[in-house]
């Protein structure tokens, strides 16, 4: 039973907000007011708040299950276990070790995710791994390497917000996506700063900005390149900033110049004097901000998109300088720390690549093993799912629930269907947990310790509070045990701190290098920004040679960038269409996104009862014009249909959403899966899929 105080974060998005877990009548925790940690102050959302309702009993898994007859049934960890190895070693002996995939989650501690992907390659041999995030964040981490040499969601801290001068927000609704940011954005207008929203519906976002341009989706490269057409045209560049700190300029602005206003007024549908207008409050402070964030990111173009928002900071000389530049607004808990350590298709380690042979000799000498033993990369979230069945006869996912997160969603489901054996770890019987061989229940972040790493770059420390149900353990027991039926449980222990100390190692000298960091700094200073490097000696502490622990870096780039010469990288883009556009059979635009109280799948916020009945269920928004057109009022069912599919949900009618533009949820299963009908077409860079725009025709259902 929990009897003390116990300082955590919340396990829900890439804030991680501080909270206390205190004890509670029936022997569990609730949450409580955790004023010093910076991020918060305190605040926490509705989902924070009730985060204990998932610790339950009631609404969780507690017990292993292996299907039996076509039946889920409960088992024993060892039969559970001894299933899994098993067809886990005769996919690999049948068809070779790529005939086994292993699919993670953003969700999972820094400590999961370096195992998970340490599991994939030495223990399985496989390439063929990667991660939900790949669904989130994966075009804005391409782009800020491509223009940086390093990719951390935020390169200050959100302290800096309020303190700049304007900032332009891309595709974000941080009112509704992560609620104790929004506060950072008042604030920024309160201290005299300006806030432009970019975005094709007027969310609760949009309504506190001082300007808010509505593109058509699909379009904010176009919209990014005619604001730089703008810049170079009135004069705004930083010359000296440029010649000193860049490279790459003179292509970028002739591309840039061939977007003229009007040009991009009719491809956007933004009017030119709107665009002048956002040009005015961008350029008239010293500092200024770019963030961005799912908007321009899940597009199959979203790699250019992002690097052409980039592009406004670098040509007025914002980017790496106080107050200023650009930033990600990472969406999952722990997706900046679950992309730097191993588990996505091309990275070891530290953000380091795969395929660098450096890095490879690196990684495998922590790891103990030959560096020629190491496979390459693989395939990338999308294109893995897509090839189950196939080449790969055998998956194991954690943390992730494809069947409701992945575009083509009834496609990826036949896919996984199709699969000789799949097995799931997760916290609750999620719609993809429905369709394994062996599901297995582990731990949740009040019953673990562990570390994450927020939007800011920020590793922080959670901490166990009580212990899980009888029948659950924890994702590294579940790795170990697996590891000791392949022979290798010494090269995987499930102890958090012994796991996160090897990372460290791992990480050392790496883009995102952990080495300096330990739970004892973390305990003591709540939060470590990386990189943060070391000399570590074999069984020493972190410290410099001196004996004095290096501070972190809040900021990046101030005095050089991360590329070979230090100089920022300008991306030399193009508008170029959706990957499909409206027809005459399928005229309107779907855009996807999240809402106030439902987080990511569902599969956990659908369980609590507060959170539904704050949104019990999808539908689609759409203008009062398309509505009428349509022939349906508010709260009526109609069918979206797209090239992949059809959902049927009920109409909410809002002024507030473009008249050739609807929106849905992600977060349900059943009739109203949004994933049914968004399409797979790739970022053929970041592999991001392009949830945020595809041709829809609505239908009324009577």
């Amino acid at each position: 039973m929990q009897t003390t105080v116990t300082p955590t974060h919340c396990p829900y998005c890439s804030l991680q907000c501080g909270m206390n877990l205190v004890p509670a009548a029936d022997g569990g925790v609730e949450v409580a007011e955790r004023a010093d940690f910076p991020v918060n102050r305190g605040a926490l959302c509705g989902k924070g708040r009730t985060a204990p309702a998932l610790l339950s009993s009631a609404v969780r898994l507690t017990s292993p299950l292996v299907r039996r007859d076509g039946v889920l049934e409960p088992a024993s960890w060892e039969e559970a276990l001894d299933a899994l190895a098993d067809a886990l070693t005769r996919a690999r002996t049948a068809h070779g070790a790529d005939a086994v995939g292993v699919f993670g989650g953003g969700g999972l501690t820094n400590e999961k995710a370096y195992a998970l992907g340490k599991f994939a390659r030495v223990a399985l041999g496989t390439s063929q791994i990667d991660y939900n995030g790949r669904f989130c964040m994966s075009s804005a981490a391409a782009a800020g390497t491509r223009a940086f040499g390093l990719d951390r969601g935020l390169p200050f801290p959100l302290e800096d917000i309020p303190r700049t001068g304007c900032v332009i927000l891309v595709g974000s609704n941080p009112a509704e996506t992560m609620p104790p940011a929004l506060r950072y954005f008042t604030e920024l207008r309160e201290n005299g700063g300006t806030l432009i929203v970019i975005d094709p519906r007027r969310t609760r976002t949009a309504e506190q900005a001082d300007l808010h341009l509505a593109p058509r989706p699909g379009t904010d490269l176009a919209l990014a390149l005619g604001l730089l057409h703008l810049i170079v045209a009135e004069g705004h560049t930083d010359e000296e900033y440029l010649r000193e700190r860049t490279s790459g300029w003179e292509e970028a602005r002739a591309a840039a110049m061939a977007h003229w206003p009007e040009y991009v007024e009719r491809i956007t549908g933004v009017p030119v004097p709107r665009l002048r207008e956002a040009v005015r409050l961008f350029c008239a402070p010293d500092a200024a901000m770019v963030l961005t964030a799912r908007g321009p990111e899940q597009q199959s173009k979203g790699t250019d998109t992002v690097g052409a928002w980039i592009n406004l900071t670098l040509a007025t000389g914002r980017a790496g300088r106080p107050l200023s530049g650009y930033g990600c607004l990472t969406g999952q808990g722990n997706g900046q720390g679950g992309r730097e350590h191993g588990q996505k298709a091309d990275q070891l380690p530290g953000y380091r690549k795969l395929t660098d042979p450096a890095a490879r000799k690196h990684v495998a000498r922590v790891w103990g093993v030959d560096p020629d033993s190491l496979p390459g990369p693989g395939r990338s979230a999308y294109e893995l799912l897509d090839a189950l069945g196939t080449d790969i006869r055998a998956l194991l996912v954690m943390g992730s629930n494809p069947v409701v997160s992945a575009p083509r969603a009834t496609h990826v489901e036949e896919r996984l269907r199709s699969l000789d054996f799949l097995a799931v770890a997760d916290v609750v019987l999620s719609e993809t947990a429905r369709l394994a061989d062996v599901v297995l229940p582990v731990t949740q972040w009040a019953e673990e310790t562990g570390t994450t790493t927020s939007l800011e770059g920020r590793v922080l420390l959670r901490r166990r509070a009580l212990a899980p149900p009888d029948g659950v353990r924890s994702d590294l027991e579940v790795l170990h045990g697996l590891a000791a039926r392949l022979g290798l449980e010494k090269k995987f222990p499930a102890d958090p701190e012994e796991v996160f100390e090897e990372l460290r190692r791992a990480s050392a000298g790496g883009p995102a290098d952990y080495s300096g960091i330990s739970y004892r700094r973390l305990a003591e200073e709540g939060g470590v920004f990386w990189p943060c490097p070391a000399d570590i000696p074999e069984g020493e502490d972190a410290g410099t040679a001196d004996g004095r622990p290096h501070p972190g870096t809040p900021r990046l780039f101030l005095e050089r960038f991360a590329t070979g010469d230090g100089r920022a990288r300008f991306a030399a883009v193009s508008h170029r269409a959706a990957g499909e556009d409206t027809d005459e059979e399928y005229p309107v635009l779907l855009t996807t996104g999240r809402v106030l109280a439902q987080y990511q799948s569902g599969a956990q916020t659908r369980r609590v009862a507060e959170l539904n009945a704050a949104a019990p269920g999808p539908f689609v928004e759409m203008h009062p014009r398309l509505a009428e057109r349509v022939g349906v009022a508010d709260g009526e069912d109609v069918a979206v249909v797209s090239r992949r599919g059809r959902v049927v949900v009920p109409v909410r009618v809002s002024g507030g959403i473009r008249v050739d533009t609807v929106f849905m949820p992600f977060h349900w299963a059943g009739a109203g899966r949004a994933n049914v009908l968004t399409n797979p077409v790739l970022d053929p860079v970041s592999g991001m899929p392009e949830f945020k725009v595809c041709a829809v025709r609505v239908e009324v259902v009577r």
